[in-house]
């Protein structure tokens, strides 16, 4: 039995320091709506971050900055559903968007404790290092869980010159892992390292009690995040280094409606089994079976005549008391 599967518990964070103090290593993907969340959820993701990079994934945004407020809470809402009709397991971390908390404490305050409220996240997650220790200290203090992020901050793409790999000179490495002691000493849970050497990424996760997470920033790290379309391979034009594209749906997508396509244009979808008559009488409803470990409302017959190859996943279980 696979670890991810055996586990159960409901994950916070402090879950995840007993993860790093165990040496099992924490995995987090980006989600944004019900489905993907739910998804996540039944495959056992330990961290579901709905990031401001929604922006450029869901929105067609250049880049993160136009996300707002109102866009987080709206997906994290989606996401706390997805998850609650799963398993209920995964930790929801929400971001906190660009200059929602950089002006102004107060305002910080009021916009982290809305994704809790509001957006029903479990924590947020805000970039930037040494300088908001005292925003981290201020929202732990009043029982907010802080995912810090350092080194590549996407939000300050304009100040870094673009999405450049930070931490190559030892200037800019001994800044970093400044602001990893000093975010770790204000309270934050755990550390988002984006973009730095791996080497970096190593002599940090090896300094710090709290959990680090990865993205592009080595093996070393306690965990690692990726963005789940890029996992998922729907932007075939978008091929960054530290993402592994474990399938390709961009082509199954348009494979599956091309099909839809032709069907209805040549007249066999729907066919006589998708339609209704006024003379038949009600049949049974369909059965339920498990296609990998997921339940789905279809006919297995239906299943292998289109050939649906199913990533293995584990059997739904009951949500943890």
């Amino acid at each position: 039995m696979s670890v991810h599967t055996a586990r159960r518990s409901k994950v916070t964070h402090l879950e995840l320091r007993k993860m790093k103090e165990q040496g099992e290593r924490i995995t987090m993907l980006t989600a944004y709506d019900y489905s993907f969340a739910r998804l996540c959820d039944q495959a056992g993701t330990d961290v579901l971050l709905v990031g401001d990079s929604l922006g450029m994934v869901i929105q067609g945004q250049k880049n993160t900055l136009p996300v707002t407020m109102d866009h987080m809470i709206y997906h994290c809402q989606a996401v706390a559903r997805g998850v609650e009709a799963a398993t209920g397991r995964a930790m929801i971390v929400g971001d906190l968007p660009f200059m929602s908390y950089q002006s102004d404490l107060d305002e910080a305050m009021r916009n982290a404790g809305r994704l809790l409220k509001e957006g029903q996240a479990e924590a947020v997650k805000l970039e930037g290092g040494a300088e908001y220790a005292e925003l981290v200290s201020r929202l732990v203090r009043v029982g907010i869980p802080v995912m810090g992020h350092i080194g590549l901050t996407p939000q300050s793409l304009h100040a870094l010159g673009g999405f450049k790999v930070q931490g190559r000179e030892d200037a800019a490495a001994q800044r970093i892992k400044a602001d990893a002691l000093a975010l770790a000493e204000a309270g934050c849970f755990s550390l988002v390292l984006e973009g730095i050497p791996q080497e970096l990424g190593a002599e940090i996760t090896e300094s710090l009690a709290i959990p680090t997470i990865g993205i592009g920033a080595g093996p070393e790290c306690d965990g690692q995040v990726l963005v789940i379309y890029d996992l998922l391979g729907m932007n075939e034009e978008f091929r960054p280094r530290f993402v592994k594209r474990y399938e390709n749906f961009a082509v199954r997508v348009r494979t599956a409606i091309d099909s839809y396509i032709g069907e209805v244009r040549s007249g066999a979808f729907p066919g006589p089994e998708h339609s209704f008559s006024r003379t038949e009488k009600s049949k049974d409803k369909p059965r339920a079976l498990a296609v990998g470990g997921v339940v789905a409302e279809s006919e297995g017959s239906q299943l292998e005549a289109v050939g649906v190859g199913c990533i293995p996943l584990r059997p739904v279980a009951q949500k943890p008391q």
